[in-house]
């Protein structure tokens, strides 16, 4: 565990190298966000004004429902994939030697905005199978989708810099990624002590901090606006985390890629640590 934490600890500072050295790089997760906060609200207020979720709390899901929730799945995973290619093309630039623009990475993205979509295709279509079979199936039904969503976010891992890069479709990028991963990783593979993993444990102690401090504000008979301020606090610190965490998995994304593909993984990045990104599982199955 303290050697997969160390890793995970040397894959931040080197991402946050990169990051250090393009800090426009933190632009693409705030597009991000801001598109997808935009199509919720395309979605969800003229459903909320129409009584939608009414409706849907009396009748249940219809056919036409299942479809408007797909297209919604579709369109969020395309802008997430986009934004995403166009952060982990420009980290590949600089990974390369580059200096990346916001433009060079956005149009890295637009010059593969068919397979992409096309990506997100199938994305959303696995994304939705598999939260429908989880919500409807039993106990054993929804251990066996979260295995099958693991394998399939361990395979799918390097697609978003094949896409960025190498000129080809969704399926082959998914093929390649695998192929990439058993070559340099093994047949059997899990991923370490990860980025997000690392951001997750800072989010917990922000909770807990956030709430001793309310519960001293309380026992101490506080002011209303400090509490405001506390939540104000809370939830910048919460955007910031967010977005430092989206930025660094792009770069660190990319910098895995870079070593799968090439045996190097550039300047900012220490070979041994890229590799042990990932580790042979003590489950002896293909994944």
């Amino acid at each position: 565990m303290f050697n997969s934490f160390s890793n995970s600890w040397s894959l931040i500072k080197s991402s946050a190298k990169v990051l250090e050295a393009d800090r426009e790089l933190i632009i693409f997760p705030i597009i991000s966000g801001i598109a997808v906060l935009l199509l919720s609200a395309v979605f969800f207020v003229p459903m909320l004004l129409v009584g939608y979720f009414g409706r849907v709390a009396n009748q249940g899901l219809q056919v036409v429902d299942y479809i408007i929730l797909f297209l919604f799945y579709l369109l969020q995973y395309f802008i997430i994939f986009f934004n995403n290619t166009a952060l982990v093309g420009a980290a590949l630039i600089r990974i390369r030697g580059g200096d990346p623009t916001v433009r060079d990475g956005l149009k890295i993205a637009y010059d593969r905005f068919v397979p992409l979509f096309f990506y997100a295709l199938i994305a959303s279509t696995v994304g939705m199978i598999l939260s429908l079979i989880k919500e409807r199936g039993n106990s054993i039904s929804k251990i066996i989708v979260s295995l099958i969503g693991f394998v399939w976010n361990v395979a799918t891992f390097l697609v978003v810099p094949i896409l960025a890069v190498e000129e080809v479709g969704p399926i082959e990028a998914i093929k390649r990624s695998v192929a990439y991963l058993k070559k340099t990783w093994g047949e059997q593979l899990v991923g370490t002590f990860s980025i997000g993993a690392f951001f997750t444990l800072l989010f917990i102690l922000m909770i807990v901090a956030v709430g001793l401090i309310v519960a001293l504000l309380v026992y101490s008979s506080a002011q209303p606006w400090t509490y405001v301020a506390v939540f104000a606090v809370a939830v910048i610190f919460t955007l910031g985390i967010s977005l430092i965490n989206s930025t660094l998995n792009g770069i660190y994304t990319a910098a895995v890629y870079q070593y799968a593909s090439s045996g190097n993984p550039g300047t900012f990045f220490d070979p041994e640590t890229v590799q042990n990104a990932f580790q042979p599982s003590r489950i002896k199955k293909p994944f």
